[in-house]
């Protein structure tokens, strides 16, 4: 399968998932609105979220799929089940500890990332934060599988396990929360018992897949197996890798845990209007970013066990010549249309006027950023693939230091938006820095005609700027909230016609889409 298609497969599913996970968020809002409890649910959904993105999206796949990668290229598949099965041994028994200890713990970690919230949210907020403690071993099993399956080249049920997550938690909005209410039961803790439900969903076609290959673990639970799987020269690497890698990625888990922790003392509801500016911000970052990321991760890894290291530049080039292409213009979306979207995604039920014009500045500040956002998706592989995550973990810990001085600088002056935009400026920075890396260590030389690409797709963005501001102009979008499919039907022409009129554009400037995609 080529890497458009791999892509295209990839992104096609996140964009239900996200479409789906819309739909969640807007359930959610309409159900709950936006108080001291949604805070707490959604800081303690952040936990588990948050340590599933440093250790099993996180270190552990970065640490887990290169070496992957190089053992199926260079020692065979039998080598490499085996190497699946003692990964997972270890695994397994790590989790165990880490889900004891985490339920333990949980008051502590919820005040570490929200101490501001208020007596009856903070207890919400432990309890919640308990019941979902375990979706992390959930994840980070889904993870391992993961990246198993597009080590494989398997790539769509990795990227569709999230849908049942969100239709987890569309049914518990849905039907579980009024169930709650008439026992007598906060109705929020539904979706506590949704996130579970969703991640056990996940686990579960993940392990069907792999069995499906023939590549399901075999994991043994005792000392022998622990010390067999240890012996491993590979399963060392793994560990030796992953140290770095969890101080990369806790870098970027400790500014979300530091702006979180400022949001809950900027008042009610600015951890909500983040995380609904988040979920819109996702939407090209997941679709393009992610996609990439997922397809180009395990192919630069094999072929740097190639040797090849003219295809590996090219992939680097084909990847980020694709995120140029379309995150310029989702930034410019985001910044130039920002209100529109979120009326009339969000602005229902309990989710009020002002809650959109709050929204609407956080996701401004993410649009700024969005760019190298999407960028560092497809930079870092380029690091992981040659077994270097040091680097890309001291440039993180930099950009660290560089968003919290920005917070000092944006927070006073424009509060929770100006947490955004100091993620979305830092975010900017990494890209930058890891771009200068690559260039410098020759693993990625450029292929001729940038300098005409970045100024066809900025004339075309410039249009589309222009477009997008007199259409938000244009309609009283937040007015319009009582008709709610005329509001729907218009947003859906206006993004129609921008579309239509950016890719127009780009074609009159005389890039050749096909010859791009071919590449």
């Amino acid at each position: 399968m080529s890497l458009i298609k791999s892509a295209s497969v990839v992104s096609l599913f996140t964009l239900v998932s996200r479409i789906t996970g819309l739909v969640r968020d807007l359930l959610m809002a309409s159900t709950f609105g936006v108080s001291a409890m949604t805070d707490a649910f959604w800081v303690a959904f952040r936990i588990p979220n948050m340590l599933r993105r440093m250790f099993a999206e996180g270190a552990f796949s970065q640490a887990f799929v290169p070496v992957l990668a190089t053992s199926k290229e260079q020692d065979g598949d039998a080598a490499t089940h085996a190497l699946i099965n003692a990964v997972a041994t270890l695994l397994c028994m790590a989790l165990l500890l880490t889900c004891v200890l985490g339920i333990a713990a949980a008051p502590v970690l919820v005040y570490l990332l929200a101490s501001g919230l208020q007596s009856a949210g903070f207890e919400a907020a432990v309890l919640m934060t308990r019941w979902m403690f375990p979706y992390i071993a959930c994840m980070s099993l889904v993870a391992l599988g993961a990246g198993v399956l597009n080590t494989w080249k398997k790539f769509a049920i990795p990227a569709a396990t999230p849908i049942l997550l969100n239709l987890a938690m569309i049914s518990a909005a849905w039907l579980g929360a009024p169930w709650f209410a008439r026992q007598g039961i906060e109705p929020i803790y539904a979706m506590a018992a949704g996130v579970m439900l969703g991640g056990v969903l996940q686990l579960g076609a993940i392990l069907l897949a792999m069995a499906k290959l023939g590549l399901a673990p075999s994991i043994r639970l005792n000392r022998a197996s622990a010390l067999a799987a240890w012996a491993q020269p590979a399963t060392k690497k793994i560990v030796s890798l992953m140290a770095p890698a969890l101080l990369g990625v806790s870098v970027a888990q400790i500014s979300l845990l530091i702006n979180t922790q400022i949001a809950s003392h900027l008042g009610t509801g600015s951890v909500t209007w983040l995380n609904s500016a988040s979920l819109l911000m996702e939407f090209p970052t997941a679709l393009l970013g992610v996609a990439l990321g997922v397809v180009l991760m395990p192919q630069l890894a094999a072929a740097k066990a190639a040797g090849d290291a003219e295809k590996f530049s090219q992939m680097i080039d084909w990847g980020l010549r694709l995120v140029v292409l379309l995150a310029v213009p989702s930034a410019v979306a985001l910044i130039t249309f920002a209100q529109p979207m979120v009326a009339v995604f969000f602005h229902n039920g309990a989710f009020t006027e002002h809650d959109v014009l709050q929204t609407t500045s956080a996701l401004m500040g993410y649009g700024a950023g969005l760019l190298g956002l999407v960028a560092i998706k497809v930079l870092t592989p380029g690091y992981f693939a040659n077994q270097d995550i040091k680097t890309p973990a001291l440039i993180g810990i930099a950009v660290l230091l560089i968003t919290q001085a920005l917070n000092v600088i944006f927070v006073p002056i424009l509060g929770h938006a100006g947490l955004a935009l100091a993620i979305g400026m830092g975010a900017m920075v990494n890209a930058l820095w890891l771009l200068i890396g690559l260039l410098r260590s020759q693993r990625f030389v450029p292929v001729p005609g940038w300098g005409l690409f970045a100024l066809q797709v900025v004339a075309a963005s410039a249009l589309l700027a222009i477009f997008l501001m007199w259409a938000n102009s244009s309609v009283s979008w937040i007015a319009l909230q009582p008709d709610k499919l005329k509001r729907l039907a218009l947003l859906l022409a206006t993004i129609t016609g921008a579309v239509a009129l950016y890719f127009a554009a780009i074609w009159a400037a005389g890039l050749n889409l096909k010859q791009l995609v071919r590449r």
